[in-house]
């Protein structure tokens, strides 16, 4: 079948399915992208009820506009699926809102000194925290001490989380209200960074974490819904119609819950349980997976952690590190307590996602997939692993093979390659963030940005995926670009495959008859353009359901193409003006 016989069957499956005659919303004069393999680019789309009508040239969809029907011309603005990210922590980048941003500081001192103005006026005695300093980004890259922070802020017990959410440098006083000090032992699956004598220097990794986490005063449902209104808000303006979100615990889920009651929480949300919660697990195994409250929330997957993080030599690496002899990382769940609750997900319907960066982290993970896969039911348990950064080459095509969907955030890469190499050295890096190969192999690849440990634009992720540079356009040919990804590949990550990942491919990440309206519509093509384009493309207007729940007026007064005349409305500049919604 040629592709106009395809797109015509389409467009009269999407008249046949209308409950009602005429489009409530007409879309004309722009670019289309279906992401769908066999629907070319189209000018149009009509949506009724909140779902695809039909998509095609303006003259085949224009008829179906009634009195009533609202048109935006698009000026040849681009539109595509509504853009998902795969790992995004929705409370967390909340919060990240609210603390002190240390992403781009060049100095353990400069923190402090941020730190320091920060407190000056703060009540005595209460906590201060903040994220996203990199000791890789240092002149000196050792971890820092809390000696500075004991000078910057001795009256307030201080928490800074590293970048990568898998560390964490705190003040004297901090580890004082944890409990730690020198007798203090190393938790299973943490690391206390030490100073000569044995006494804490204020690091702490992945585990050795929680007293501090635990210490701090715990969130009141006012500051979680106030959080999540921030983050959602900022979702919209970025073009992100649906997250994953790893990690949920059950006061946040109900937050979510009242909040999507209220009319008040504009974003599709996949919730992955909190996988260290066995009451949590409990609860939800016991009354299965939630799909689709009032067509916002999902919950249907769980989060486990086998290993920490390469920045901070927490990854579980099969061979020791390259720039530390003897240290093979961290196993922060052991194989045994991984291989039980996995289980237990598959048999409750439910979809494990297992945080795996280091390859021998990986390679468990894939193991025990293995074991307990019951074959041929890849399709119906979709099981998951988060990050999938480091892989032993042996191990890349069993991804395809076995079915399990590798959730990779680009900018890992493109935030690492400074330093990466030097962490595993040159042969086991071509096993690092190998897009392509894992693709070649058959996986679906679930792009995302790990926000707030990246940023939350979707649109860097398509951009380092395509470039494996920086935005600065460093290394000039991409580092180690033969794992690159097409443009096509890349918007799919974030789309396509990213629906398929949450199993909502049947409604998601496609524009075609029957599908969502869930639509992000761009400046230029993140598709077809050079890679560069990207960095300067604008989000125009965010769609779930057919509603508007972000427009930027701004934007669409410069597209340099005028409205079509002979096609022209008094509601085709709805968008353009800000004036009406849509």
């Amino acid at each position: 079948m040629n592709a106009p016989a395809i797109l015509t069957g389409l467009l009269l499956a999407g008249l046949a399915c209308t409950p009602k005659s005429g489009a409530d919303l007409i879309l004309h004069s722009g670019l289309v992208l279906s992401m769908d393999r066999y629907m070319p680019p189209a000018q149009a789309l009509a949506i009724v009820d909140g779902r695809i009508l039909a998509v095609g040239r303006n003259a085949e969809i224009m008829p179906l506009a009634n009195w009533k029907t609202r048109k935006i011309n698009l000026k040849g603005a681009v539109v595509l699926p509504g853009l998902t990210d795969s790992h995004f922590h929705l409370l967390g980048f909340g919060r990240s809102l609210e603390n002190l941003d240390l992403l781009g500081t060049a100095s353990a001192q400069e923190v402090a000194d941020r730190v320091a103005a920060q407190t000056v006026n703060l009540p005595k005695g209460s906590w201060f925290t903040g994220r996203g300093w990199d000791q890789n980004d240092w002149e000196v890259t050792e971890f820092p001490d809390r000696e500075l922070l004991d000078r910057a802020a001795p009256d307030h017990p201080v928490a800074l989380r590293r970048v990568d959410g898998h560390a964490l440098w705190v003040n004297s006083l901090a580890l004082e209200l944890a409990g730690i000090d020198a007798r203090t032992a190393d938790p299973p699956g943490g690391f206390i960074h030490r100073r000569e004598n044995g006494a804490p220097t204020g690091v702490l990794i992945d585990n050795a974490m929680g007293p501090v986490n635990r210490a701090m005063p715990a969130p009141t449902r006012a500051d979680i819904r106030r959080r999540l209104a921030a983050a959602v808000a900022r979702c919209n303006q970025v073009g992100l119609t649906t997250i994953h979100d790893p990690g949920v615990g059950q006061t946040t889920l109900d937050v979510i819950r009242e909040m999507i009651d209220d009319d008040a929480f504009p974003l599709r949300y996949y919730g992955m349980l909190d996988g260290s919660d066995p009451e949590l697990l409990e609860r939800h195994f016991a009354a299965g997976p939630t799909l689709d409250y009032k067509d916002r929330l999902t919950i249907r997957s769980v989060k486990l952690y086998a290993d920490g993080a390469l920045g901070s030599r927490g990854a579980a690496l099969l061979s020791p590190y390259s720039d530390d002899p003897g240290n093979r990382g961290l196993l922060v769940t052991s194989r045994q307590d991984l291989e039980r609750v996995i289980s237990r997900t598959f048999k409750a319907g439910f979809q494990p996602a297992v945080h795996a960066i280091g390859d021998r982290a990986v390679r468990i993970v894939l193991d025990i997939y293995e074991k307990l896969l019951p074959p041929g039911n890849e399709h119906n348990l979709r099981p998951r692993i988060e990050h999938a950064q480091m892989m032993a080459r042996r191990d890349i095509r069993r991804f395809g093979a076995m079915g399990v969907i590798p959730a990779m955030q680009p900018t890992h890469a493109t935030s690492d390659m400074y330093w990466a190499e030097d962490r595993v050295g040159p042969t086991r890096i071509k096993g690092a963030y190998a897009w392509k190969s894992l693709l070649e192999g058959g996986a679906f690849i679930a792009g995302g940005s790990d926000c707030p440990v990246e940023r939350e634009q979707p649109l860097l992720q398509i951009y380092a995926a395509r470039t494996r540079q920086d935005t600065t356009g460093w290394p000039e040919n991409g580092w180690y670009a033969s794992e690159a990804m097409s443009g096509l590949a890349a918007a799919r990550s974030m789309t396509t495959w990213a629906a398929y990942a949450a199993f909502q491919d049947s409604v998601r990440g496609k524009i075609l008859p029957g599908y969502d309206a869930d639509l992000t519509i761009l400046s230029r093509n993140p598709v077809g353009s050079a890679a560069q384009v990207i960095l300067e493309t604008e989000v125009l207007a965010t769609m779930i359901g057919g509603e508007t729940v972000w427009r930027n007026a701004a934007a669409w007064r410069k597209l340099p193409l005028p409205p079509l005349p002979e096609e022209s409305t008094a509601t085709d500049t709805v968008l353009a003006t800000g004036n009406g919604s849509s």
